[in-house]
């Protein structure tokens, strides 16, 4: 009875496999075909040289990269010390102000960045006239909700004893926060750091509608590719965008343990 049981407890992957088959190792194998080949299908490293060999795209790239860094910076600043106040009790008893934060989430992404735009013209920030400034107001506020959770479940399990350990052995409180909160809270920091960046290199819909045109991310060239049909072009930059999320996840892994806290709740 039990070898018949654990012979067809075998079959419940057979789902997650076929899934990871065709929606993952799938389109990787055919983003390295055509990332490798000319359009008559032969080997070609074209779709390479004329990447490395053409200043406007490496500049979008770095252009990107350094979007991408100050959005996340801007989205941790911000996020830190409200999860912190979120999560601590004294201050937010009944979660509802955690939600109010997470609501965004809820609404389709278009239509957020659509709404952003109207606000920041109204407010006299035209795409046109600051792309820029618009651009990165307009990342701030789409990401931010993803920094703010991982975040916010991270301070609610930071180790309560070990603080008040730390405070009555005379440590003063920036000590404590250097020293304690920080080290306990960095897998979510980095947790929150990847939710942002990479998907902020990889969007499109939000440099294009808030600059009006005037600002060219990673995503849009890809997405432009696509659209142009140059399939090896646009296969290409594809898979740089895949090293970059493989070489992140690689830094980020050592930090996406959490340590277990023993504290509770605040």
């Amino acid at each position: 009875m039990k070898r018949t049981l654990r012979f067809q407890r075998k079959y419940l992957c057979i789902p997650y496999v076929v899934f990871l088959v065709l929606f993952i190792v799938l389109p990787i194998v055919l983003i390295i075909f055509y990332a490798f080949t000319d359009n008559k299908g032969f080997f070609s490293f074209d779709a390479l040289v004329d990447f490395f060999t053409t200043p406007t795209k490496i500049s979008i790239l770095l252009n990107s990269v350094f979007i991408a860094l100050q959005t996340t910076i801007i989205c941790l600043i911000i996020s830190y010390p409200l999860a912190y106040f979120l999560a601590n009790k004294k201050f937010n008893r009944n979660g509802v102000l955690i939600t109010l934060f997470i609501m965004p989430m809820w609404i389709n992404f278009v239509l957020r960045t659509g709404a952003t735009r109207d606000l920041l013209t109204w407010l006299g920030i035209n795409g046109g006239k600051v792309p820029y400034l618009a651009t990165l107001i307009g990342m701030v506020y789409n990401y931010l909700p993803f920094t703010v959770l991982p975040l916010y479940t991270t301070m609610l399990k930071l180790d309560r004893s070990q603080i008040e350990a730390a405070s009555d052995l005379g440590a003063t409180p920036f000590q404590v926060f250097l020293r304690n909160i920080i080290p306990q809270s960095l897998p979510g920091v980095v947790s929150a750091a990847t939710m942002v960046f990479m998907p902020t290199m990889s969007s499109y819909v939000i440099s294009d509608t808030l600059s009006e045109g005037k600002i060219t991310l990673f995503g849009n060239s890809i997405y432009i590719s696509f659209s142009n049909s140059q399939w090896n072009t646009g296969s290409f930059l594809a898979l740089i965008m895949l090293i970059i999320i493989f070489l992140s996840m690689l830094v980020t892994h050592r930090f996406s343990r959490e340590p277990e806290a023993r504290g509770g709740t605040w």
